[in-house]
């Protein structure tokens, strides 16, 4: 999709009133100092019109104001029509100004849409053939006239339209490869943003760990020592909770310290496995989990134990246990070509005005989930990382809303398998490596 084009209206003001001094002394030089006939009056009526125009554009818009393309398009288009009244006063093509019909058009070029400048030429063409039949003479000192042939006229019509294809075309492939330029370079930017976010938290990450480490040691003696005191009781169960929760915080903070370690490289996964081990921490909350496959089974991706995949799915996956009302959906896809893994929940869906920024740091719709005080929410840094993770191993993820009459939040994460694999046996070893080339 084409960016939207936007030309700032001071730019065409001053512009105008280059062209205004300039077609002023042209008038007032020839008809004083050259004594040169030529209708005065209309002339300087003419040029009257666009200074009139600059005045009631400066007084009803803002310096700063930006002109959408229909806007500058129209404007542009009286510059052409003014200029085309002009020269028909004086002389039509015979007069060398007519070199000044480029103007507007190369304007048009370097900033407007192709149809603008496209339209805009057209116009030129039309009041240039106009102006090549029809016109008053060319103003020209003393009492004697002067007539060029007509085939010198044609010559200038036609060099004029060469002139104005050619140019105008250099001139918007100029532009255009600068505006895409820029759009490379601020996507690069975007990237090593988010790239330096996630440096910032893996040191967080290590921090965090290091310092919970012996609280959560704490809490795991303390849950031992009651439950030998109080179990077997009424709160056996929740004793038993407690301390499974306790050894997921532990294996978390275990994840998050071996991030950029890879994981053992003769430790594989089959892509069932995975799935299964992502869901299995959270089947304790109310919520139940479908896991399916669908693809060949003598085709079946083999995954290494990669921590930056395995902590991305999960977080997808707590994400959509908390959201849910009461079943989350694992689906796993692969062909010769690709690996998907769809991940959805009968939950209310992302909200319309925060599913276009979610993976941006900071942004979360946490506190609206399962169990969340309604007081605070998350930071928006789990979907951030877990995203960002994902597109580091080269998959691609995308969001969405279950189609109505259904409900629930949508995730999809695809991996291109030609890419990703390492051998015929379709493993998947070496996601880490292709880190760099995912994130340009």
């Amino acid at each position: 999709m084409l960016a939207q084009r936007h030309l700032r209206l001071d730019t065409l003001v001053r512009l105008r009133w280059l062209a205004v001094a300039g077609q002023s002394c042209a008038v007032v030089v020839v008809h004083a100092a050259l004594d040169a006939p030529l209708p005065i009056a209309f002339c300087l009526a003419v040029i009257a019109c666009s200074a009139a125009l600059n005045v009631a554009a400066r007084l009803l818009y803002p310096i700063t104001y930006r002109l959408n393309a229909n806007a500058a398009g129209l404007l542009l288009g009286y510059d052409i029509l003014q200029l085309a009244a002009l020269l028909y006063l004086t002389g039509g093509l015979e007069n060398p100004f007519s070199i000044l019909f480029l103007a507007p058009v190369m304007i048009s070029a370097t900033a407007l849409p192709p149809l603008t400048t496209a339209m805009l030429g057209a116009a030129v063409g039309s009041f240039a053939t106009l102006l090549a039949l029809r016109h008053l003479p060319l103003p020209w000192p003393g009492s004697q006239s002067i007539d060029l042939p007509f085939l010198y006229v044609t010559g200038v019509w036609v060099a004029l339209m060469l002139a104005l294809g050619f140019i105008g075309v250099y001139a918007w492939r100029v532009a255009e490869e600068a505006r895409e330029l820029s759009q490379a370079l601020a996507a690069t930017e975007l990237v090593l943003a988010r790239e330096q976010h996630l440096s910032a938290l893996d040191g967080l990450a290590a921090a965090a760990a290091h310092e919970l480490g012996t609280p959560l040691a704490t809490i795991a003696l303390v849950a031992k020592e009651l439950e030998r005191a109080l179990t077997p009781g009424p709160h056996e169960e929740d004793l038993k909770l407690l301390r499974e929760q306790v050894a997921r915080c532990r294996e978390i903070l275990r994840t998050l310290t071996s991030l950029d370690e890879g994981g053992a490289p003769f430790e594989t996964l089959a892509m069932r496995e995975l799935l299964e081990e992502i869901a299995a921490p959270h089947r304790n909350f109310g919520v139940a989990l479908d896991i399916r496959s669908e693809g060949d089974a003598r085709n079946e991706p083999v995954w290494p134990r990669n921590p930056s995949v395995l902590y991305g799915l999960g977080n997808l996956v707590e994400n959509a246990v908390d959201f849910a009302g009461s079943k989350v959906t694992l689906v796993a896809r692969w062909t010769d070509d690709r690996i998907d893994v769809d991940i959805g929940d009968d939950g209310p869906g992302f909200a319309a005005d925060i599913i276009g920024r979610l993976g941006e740091p900071y942004v979360s719709t946490r506190a609206a989930g399962r169990d969340a005080p309604s007081e605070a929410g998350g930071l928006g840094l789990g979907f951030f990382i877990a995203k960002t993770l994902l597109e580091r191993s080269g998959a691609q993820v995308s969001l969405s809303n279950a189609a109505l009459p259904d409900h629930g939040a949508r995730i999809r994460i695809v991996w291109p398998r030609a890419r990703l694999a390492s051998g015929p046996e379709t493993s998947l070893v070496g996601l880490d490596r292709a880190a760099p080339s995912a994130a340009t």
